[in-house]
């Protein structure tokens, strides 16, 4: 499962610890960094890629909402607030969800399950193009089961075909996102969505096995 890096933004200490502790609590949340106010955010984003950000709204310096306004390029929103009258207007800057304190784990649970949701749709948009026979055939990242190395030629194995093109798997491994794909072996990539279940030296997905080497073990069991 991919990680969702997550930054705090909240003036009081207690609640920036509240927030961390529920994150710490979801598998596929990274808590990456707590800021006490909107311009040490600024820091952080300027330097750091951020999936969500957990907002208060009223802060010194600057408002969550006041912030929120000048925000470009914005990661997922979630805003956590005692102040209730500020839903309306907070949404209106495409904010996830609003969490009102004091927050419940259950809502909270919610309310990241649906950013989780919004970042496997958009890795399911993710495709590339393979050269083959002759013709540039679309695949959906998010279709791929595994792929091998036939000498100077791949064979990407997908859900519905099985495509061989002349590409090295190194700089097929170079165009995949490094959290999605492991290599288990010299020849061999694998989706780790996928992944039936690992028995020994084997990966099993559907009726296919592909082999772990010894050099590649450790990394591979690490990787979920």
């Amino acid at each position: 499962m991919k990680h969702l890096n997550c930054l705090i933004i909240d003036d009081e200490p207690i609640a920036r610890e509240a927030i961390a502790d529920y994150c710490k609590e979801i598998s596929f949340l990274n808590v990456v960094a707590l800021c006490k106010n909107v311009l040490q955010a600024n820091t952080y984003l300027e330097n750091n890629q951020i999936d969500l950000i957990f907002l208060d709204i009223n802060m010194p310096i600057l408002s969550g909402i006041d912030w929120l306004k000048g925000l470009k390029n914005s990661p997922f929103i979630i805003m956590t607030t005692a102040y209730e009258e500020y839903a309306l207007d907070s949404f209106s800057y495409n904010v996830l969800d609003y969490l009102v304190k004091p927050i419940s784990f259950e809502r909270f649970s919610l309310a990241v399950k649906k950013a989780n949701n919004y970042g496997v749709n958009e890795r399911e948009k993710e495709v590339l193009f393979l050269k083959s026979e002759k013709q540039l055939k679309k695949v959906a990242l998010n279709d791929i089961l595994f792929v091998e190395a036939l000498q100077n030629y791949i064979k990407v194995v997908t859900v519905t075909e099985t495509i061989i093109t002349q590409l090295s798997l190194k700089n097929f491994k170079a165009q995949l996102p490094k959290d999605d794909f492991i290599q288990t072996h010299k020849s061999y990539i694998i989706s780790k969505y996928k992944v039936d279940k690992i028995i020994g030296n084997k990966i099993s997905i559907g009726p296919y096995e592909i082999p772990i080497s010894v050099r590649l073990k450790k990394i591979v069991l690490h990787s979920f």
